[in-house]
């Protein structure tokens, strides 16, 4: 999937190190609610998985790619996908922080929820933002999101508790 400057595509087995390194970032674990490291092994299984269907597991990871010089900058992914009642949740990772604030993140969260929209047929889509995560926060206001709650203290963090911001867009196409 193509939007401007950018292209949305499907994992590759040679994407394995660049999610081992990702997933093994501590400093995302906090966002992603994840509380161990991933092995190899483990990302290698995923990978091979992948092809499945978001029908079949319930997520879809795509990775971000510049179209240009096709250097890949992160992830974008579809999760706890639920056909019945039409909605699932979105998350986004720009590793490098030299990528962020170009508009890729704008692009690619524009790029999936058309598909989510278009191709999915889901009524609507959602994301989980930490309240100290401001690039988040302005990304998906700015992208047509509208926050719908907060969730108190949501988060344990080594420094206390993190509020939890839930955005929300509806199918304009509905």
């Amino acid at each position: 999937m193509i939007y401007e400057k950018i292209r949305l595509r499907a994992l590759e087995p040679e994407d394995l190190e660049l999610l081992y390194e990702w997933e093994n970032n501590e400093f995302y674990w906090i966002m992603s609610n994840t509380i161990s490291p991933f092995s190899r092994y483990t990302l290698k299984r995923y990978l091979k998985n992948s092809h499945k269907t978001v029908f079949e597991t319930g997520q879809l990871r795509l990775m971000i790619e510049i179209n240009s010089d096709k250097i890949t900058i992160g992830t974008i992914d579809i999760f706890d996908f639920d056909h019945f009642h039409g909605r699932a949740g979105i998350g986004i990772l720009i590793a490098d922080e030299s990528h962020r604030r170009q508009g890729y993140a704008s692009m690619a969260v524009k790029c999936l929820t058309g598909y989510c929209f278009k191709t999915l047929q889901l009524h609507q889509v959602y994301c989980n933002i930490l309240g100290n995560n401001k690039e988040s926060l302005d990304l998906f206001t700015k992208v047509g999101f509208t926050q719908t709650g907060i969730k108190k203290e949501w988060v344990k963090t080594a420094d206390g508790y993190l509020d939890e911001h839930m955005f929300q867009m509806l199918n304009p196409l509905a």
